[in-house]
């Protein structure tokens, strides 16, 4: 009997190719989280990298044992920038299971569909590229360290990563298909507004496609479908912003959150900078690791598709940096790893590795046919040695963020549940290691919660006297945020083992406060 050509696993893998793709992605995502909480619990202990993590995992916590929308109880507020986040969180504390592994389970699976995403989007898009083509696709965004940090962050970043790439991909193609499938994609839109309110520009790119592709035949029935489509998109998108809107308005007077207004008003000395340096601060962070590639590598691939009138392929990286400037005209900040911009990221990673795509065809073509297939080999090895390399790095930036949250944040929040009188009456900057672990009546100096402080968040003169009017017990703070609101007053603990210092910062203090 001759001896098959093919394994049952080729085989196999060759007639179920999207669930292949969904396993494949599915163990390099579990692999990669498993070596960023190994070099978390290795250095101080597994946790969240941000403090607004367990802002998140408060309100869910609330959610599930109480029924409703609350910080603390009996406290309705729309401190929450991400509702429906905070309802995938809140499905683990009902299954009773541990927030740290639930909220890792939801990163797995949002990287695994984001990885298989990719893959499946190359297909579709980039046919011309098959074989490994559409596996590195996947295989970029899965391993890219920004991915791997937000799948471990406990915040709804990766999940709107996978969001906007679907939406930036698939979504013209399907509003060029029918006013059906426009629909869809609107309430696809309205949908990520529950997750990341700002991500709504994409409507704007999005019902612009069909009206620029009705101007190159300019016929009556072109414009009639360009019509339709953008009526389809509208109201598919009206459907679910609208009870979002009266979501926020119902908890907090207003319809955006509070965090809306209270991160711009917080930092808004930074939108004083010149545009183009606060452009650069927002963006700077998407080139840390593969992006210092593959970004620029995008921006040729824009003036592809720009010269070749392909407005449906431009929507993803016109988005994205669209997105970026937004941020750097109203929210100039990068910590955190440039968190903000980080959904942006997958879709100009993704279409990057687009642009080394066409870098790798054109190395056949004359002239300078060797100097082309040398430039295309040499970038592609140089993204799989950056990816690489960055994945340590980046899981020693991981590891070295949750040590701050845990010794700082979470340690001091543990110390005043145990050492700190029932109903003391807490003012803390961040609010969220506070809020979780214990039950005192909080003042938030970041408005988070308390909106009533947005005005003057970042005047300490009046800050100090709206702490005397609420009959502040203690102030919990970083010293070096607000040097003059704590000079002089008594410190009642710190945690001498903190990370803070050993990054640049200093310890999360409680101060006894006193009336001045």
């Amino acid at each position: 009997m001759p001896w098959p050509r093919k394994g049952f696993i080729s085989q196999w893998a060759e007639q179920h190719p999207h669930l292949t793709a969904l396993l494949g992605f599915g163990v390099i995502a579990a692999v990669g989280l498993g070596g960023y909480v190994f070099a978390a619990q290795h250095l101080a202990g597994w946790g969240f990298p941000l403090d607004d993590a367990w802002i998140h995992q408060t309100y869910a916590s609330h959610l599930a044992a109480w029924g409703t929308w609350a910080y603390r109880a009996g406290q309705p507020s729309a401190g929450a920038t991400a509702p429906l986040w905070v309802l995938l969180l809140a499905l683990g504390y009902l299954l009773r299971v541990s927030p740290l592994v639930w909220s890792a389970l939801l990163g797995w699976l949002t990287l695994t569909a984001l990885g298989w995403a990719g893959w499946a989007l190359w297909r579709v898009w980039m046919p011309q590229y098959r074989g490994w083509w559409p596996w590195l696709a996947g295989l970029v965004l899965v391993t890219s360290w920004h991915m791997l940090w937000a799948g471990l962050s406990g915040m709804e970043t990766a999940l709107a990563a996978l969001g906007m790439l679907a939406l930036t991909l698939a979504g013209p193609l399907a509003v060029q298909k029918s006013s059906a499938w426009a629909g869809v994609v609107g309430a696809g839109v309205g949908l990520m507004v529950w997750l990341r309110p700002e991500t709504m520009i994409v409507l704007a790119l999005l019902a612009a496609v069909p009206w620029l592709d009705a101007l190159k035949t300019r016929s009556p029935a072109a414009y009639k479908h360009a019509l339709q489509r953008t009526l389809a998109l509208g109201a598919g998108f009206a459907a679910l912003v609208g009870p979002y809107l009266l979501f926020n308005l119902h908890l907090a007077g207003r319809i955006w959150p509070n965090t809306f207004y209270a991160k711009q008003a917080e930092y808004a000395a930074l939108r004083q900078q010149p545009l183009v340096v606060r452009w650069m601060r927002v963006a700077l962070p998407l080139f840390v690791g593969p992006g210092v590639v593959l970004l620029p590598l995008g921006f040729l691939q824009m003036w592809r598709d720009f010269r070749n009138r392909a407005w449906g392929r431009l929507v993803a990286p016109v988005w994205a940096w669209g997105h970026v400037t937004l941020y750097a005209l109203r929210l100039p900040v990068a910590y955190q790893h440039g968190r903000y911009v980080m959904p942006a990221l997958a879709v100009l990673l993704w279409y990057g590795l687009r642009g080394l795509a066409s870098l790798w065809q054109s190395a056949g073509q004359a002239p300078f046919q060797r100097w082309r297939w040398i430039l295309s080999r040499s970038v592609g090895i140089l993204v799989i040695l950056v990816s690489a390399a960055f994945l340590g790095l980046g899981a020693q930036a991981y590891a070295q963020d949750v040590a701050v949250i845990e010794t700082e944040m979470v340690a001091t929040a543990q110390w005043m549940a145990n050492h700190l009188p029932t109903g003391t009456r807490v003012a803390a900057h961040d609010i969220g290691a506070v809020g979780y672990f214990t039950d005192f009546p909080l003042v938030d100096l970041a408005g988070l919660v308390s909106p009533e402080v947005i005005p003057f968040v970042r005047d300490e003169d009046a800050l100090r006297q709206f702490l005397d009017q609420q009959d502040v017990d203690v102030l919990v703070v970083f010293p070096d945020w607000y040097t003059h609101l704590t000079r002089g007053l008594p410190v009642l603990y710190f945690n001498p083992e903190g990370w803070g210092p050993r990054l640049g910062s200093t310890h999360m203090t409680v101060y006894r406060w006193k009336p001045h």
